[in-house]
């Protein structure tokens, strides 16, 4: 006696065919999606919200773009209304077109957007002017064209460079000062001597 099972029926079949093409497609599938970081906590409250892969731009009176600021990421605590940013790099045009960068390890925004506060290894630099200033902490308002630090700043235009206490640039002027126990390097036009010169 033999015995004879039912052959597949069309649904079996297709449903075969179906998975077997889900398979090949998630098998194919060549993205490689990546996963959102932790949602950080902060002590002043859990974020409104927070941001990966950011590029900011701020326009001034006029509709112009004067500010952009670049981070890896960037979170939103509304019980304080404080923006604060991983690695920044914020852009700064001044009234002339004239580009100044400013960087740190970290950035806070205040409340309303500003101003910018870079603390870690905190650097502005000039690029037209060929001088960087290397400090603790360096506030940016892009708003008034004013960046300073109260922490102790190395201002460095090579072979130049000059040490202070206190440091101010006003972008619109194309100017800044060092004040408070400066100290600085500038060499000889000879080669060979160097001459350390005190100010105050």
């Amino acid at each position: 006696m033999t015995l004879r099972l039912p052959r597949p029926g069309f649904r079996l079949w297709l449903l075969l065919v179906l998975l077997a093409l889900g398979g090949l497609l998630v098998w194919l599938d060549p993205r490689d999606t990546p996963r959102p970081g932790p949602v950080p906590s902060d002590a002043a409250g859990e974020p409104g919200h927070y941001l990966e892969e950011v590029r900011l731009t701020r326009f001034n009176a006029e509709g112009r773009a004067h500010q952009r600021l670049e981070t890896p990421r960037l979170v939103h605590t509304p019980q304080d209304d404080v923006t604060r940013a991983e690695t920044p790099v914020a852009h700064v045009h001044d009234s002339e077109g004239r580009l100044w960068i400013a960087q740190g390890d970290e950035g806070r925004l205040g409340p309303g957007g500003g101003p910018l506060t870079l603390s870690g290894s905190a650097r502005l630099f000039a690029p037209e002017e060929r001088w960087q200033l290397d400090t603790e902490i360096l506030h940016v308002d892009a708003d008034l064209g004013h960046a300073w630090s109260e922490t102790p700043a190395l201002l460095q235009q090579p072979p130049q460079r000059m040490s202070g206490e206190r440091f101010d640039a006003w972008f619109h002027d194309n100017r800044a000062r060092l004040t408070d126990n400066v100290r600085g390097y500038h060499p000889p036009e000879e080669p060979g001597a160097t001459h350390e010169d005190p100010e105050s």
